[in-house]
């Protein structure tokens, strides 16, 4: 069983910032995998985030998008994963990272949170921090944009970065695929 968690924050204000980044990510994954018998993504109340869930090669799959505001995105994480007794290794987290240049990927295991929030949150509910995250380049080149950390990432992207965060996306997603099927291939 695998629960995938992008990371972002609830509500039209936000849908394009870069914080949303996981959001994104999430959406684009589900388009992808529908056809696999995904359940259409709903809010569950119980655990506080939207959630599509089904069979992916062979595999029950969970694709989440905590309600609870990035800062508390470990409460709806932490209740999943206990409900569904979901390991810490099978849990994959995507987010946003303001120290990584835009258009770039790191793929990481079992890290510190680094300053990230939501990443913080998810730790302290899970108890460790063995989870596998997707960390998404947001860093502008621009750095002045950058000295303002929280209207930074509340920010939306520029016009010359859509076009760039659109490779993102679908590098991401086709990641995390592969991740999938490595996974179901053991």
């Amino acid at each position: 069983m695998k629960l995938i968690v992008g990371l972002g924050n609830p509500g039209s204000r936000y849908t394009k910032t870069r914080h949303n980044v996981g959001f994104m990510i999430i959406d684009a994954l589900f388009e992808k995998l529908a056809h696999e018998g995904l359940s259409s993504p709903e809010l569950s109340k119980k655990f506080n985030a939207v959630i599509a869930g089904g069979m992916v090669q062979g595999e029950k799959v969970f694709l989440v998008k905590p309600m609870t505001y990035m800062n508390n995105s470990g409460q709806s994480v932490g209740l999943i994963a206990h409900f569904y007794k979901i390991p810490a290794e099978d849990i994959i987290v995507i987010h946003d990272d303001k120290d990584i240049a835009l258009g770039e990927i790191k793929m990481q295991k079992d890290r510190g949170h680094g300053g990230h929030n939501g990443i913080r949150s998810i730790t302290e509910h899970l108890k460790t921090k063995d989870f596998h995250r997707v960390r998404v380049g947001i860093k502008s080149k621009n750095e002045k944009r950058m000295e303002d950390t929280s209207r930074f990432v509340l920010g939306k992207f520029s016009l010359f970065e859509k076009p760039l965060l659109g490779e993102v996306i679908k590098q991401s997603v086709k990641n995390l695929q592969e991740m999938l099927n490595c996974s179901h291939s053991k």
